[in-house]
């Protein structure tokens, strides 16, 4: 669906587990010293190692801003679902606040551990998880002027063993890292026009002084996705800030594809392939990875499937990542079929995605009926996959409405500590004419996503003869 592409330095990225994209909250807890994704940048949710000195209480302070956080606080560490519910009925908040909630049974609540900046309506801070001590995250809150109850904030993740002063910048990182990015967005983004107006509004607000009071990497970067998410409302698009940054890769060059022995260990995405009860089959994988390694372990699952009289495909924790849907969708069709196309601003060209003509083992064919499981994390192509099933009536998509992520991207460096998530390309359905950025893929059956299996299995209940 999406294609693994390199360019003039930029590394292809469609999914959390790279800058964007993207690595689940999940993953941030098994490689905390992984680059950011931005659909990871997820409030008070992507957390990393850090010194014992960070670890003690501090106050929060008497501010508009402390006040929105004291209440942020106060009700996601409740664990009370309608706590939870009247804090978001009170507060105007944006997604990333919003979907901290999710993940209050894994964090166990936070402690606020230390305040570092505190302006009457603009506070950053760290915390840390009660489940995991060791853990920590750094956070911004912003109050909007003249509206108490209008707050927006993100938490950035540190690697491990960073001291406070190594986030220390200056002006200078600053200007060069705000034209860096004005100078990548006006010649990489995929609407030439869009990315004009945002790197030229970066380089104002540059030089009015509005990034001037950000004296560490994770705060200046928070702002810049902040402005940049007000601009654009792009999911693949954004900073990233890693304390220690990855080795440099020659000009022109990708970072390492991982190897067998790494996908060996997620068994390419793979969870579960089982045949239910019903001769009913399920099959759950929570990445994309690419067909070229992962292609044998995907028809070996396909071909275990393939005589079963439904089908459950469950993307629910699924963050995206490279090619290989299109050789799934391909055992769920009897003949070759259009599935997408992609427009590539660098090549200036649109590449058509179809199915394939041949697929090892069997197919499932193309009259059984398919259902799909989302949820708000589903991202990227993985919602393309969804995308492009429903639109052709080929799957009953079952769950929540998903991230809403169309735009393929690629990573370049702004600096030794920054990095940017551009997107470069823009995914176009054959028969909607259009995509799911920033409206998600809307599901014919809407339920929670915890609820989405057994919804999915009634339906085929009610559907047998």
């Amino acid at each position: 669906m999406l294609p693994d592409r390199t360019k003039s330095g930029l590394s292809t990225l469609y999914t959390r587990r790279q800058l964007q994209a993207p690595l689940r909250v999940r993953d941030f807890f098994d490689n905390c010293a992984a680059k950011v994704s931005l659909r990871a940048l997820t409030f008070g949710l992507t957390l990393s190692l850090t010194p014992a000195t960070l670890l003690g209480q501090t106050a929060i302070p008497n501010t508009p801003a402390g006040s929105a956080l004291r209440a942020w606080l106060d009700a996601y560490n409740s664990g009370d679902s309608a706590r939870a519910a009247a804090f978001l009925r009170t507060y105007q908040v944006d997604f990333p606040i919003r979907n901290s909630f999710n993940f209050r049974q894994m964090t166990g609540g936070f402690e606020l551990v230390s305040v570092e900046v505190s302006e009457p309506r603009h506070v950053e801070f760290f915390l840390r998880p009660r489940n995991t001590p060791a853990m920590i995250a750094y956070g911004m809150l912003d109050v909007a002027a003249g509206s108490p109850t209008n707050i927006s904030g993100n938490a950035f993740p540190l690697g491990p063993n960073v001291a406070t002063e190594a986030l220390r910048i200056d002006r200078a990182t600053r200007v060069a890292v705000v034209g860096r990015a004005a100078a990548v967005l006006d010649s990489f983004y995929f609407s030439p026009e869009l990315g004009k107006r945002m790197a030229d509004s970066l380089r104002a607000r540059l030089a009015r002084g509005t990034y001037d009071r950000y004296r560490n990497g994770p705060g200046l970067a928070l702002r810049l996705n902040a402005d940049l998410a007000e601009m654009a409302h792009d999911k693949h698009l954004g900073i990233s800030y890693v304390p220690t940054p990855p080795p440099k890769q020659p000009a022109g060059e990708a970072p390492p594809a991982p190897s067998h022995a790494d996908l060996d260990e997620t068994n390419c995405g793979f969870k579960k392939v089982e045949q239910l009860d019903g001769n009913i089959g399920y099959l759950r994988f929570d990445a994309f990875e690419e067909a070229a390694l992962c292609g044998s372990t995907a028809s070996a699952a396909m071909t275990f499937l393939a005589g079963t009289r439904a089908l459950i495909i469950d993307l629910r924790e699924n963050g995206g990542g490279h090619d290989i849907g299109a050789l799934i969708a391909s055992y769920l069709f009897d003949r070759r079929t259009h599935l997408d196309d992609l427009w590539d601003r660098y090549a200036n060209s649109t590449r058509q995605s179809w199915t394939q003509d041949s697929v090892p083992g069997r197919r499932f064919g193309g009259t059984k009926p398919i259902y799909v499981l989302t949820s708000a994390h589903t991202f990227s192509a993985a919602e393309a996959f969804a995308y492009d099933l429903q639109a052709l009536k080929r799957a009953t998509i079952v769950g929540e409405t998903t991230a809403g992520g169309a735009h393929p991207a690629s990573e370049r460096r702004l600096g030794e500590h920054f990095a940017i998530s551009v997107p470069w390309g823009n995914s176009i359905n054959p028969i909607t004419g259009t995509n799911w950025e920033g409206v998600g893929v809307v599901p014919d059956v809407k339920v929670p996503a915890d609820e989405a299996l057994s919804a999915a299995l009634k339906l085929i209940r009610d559907r047998a003869p």
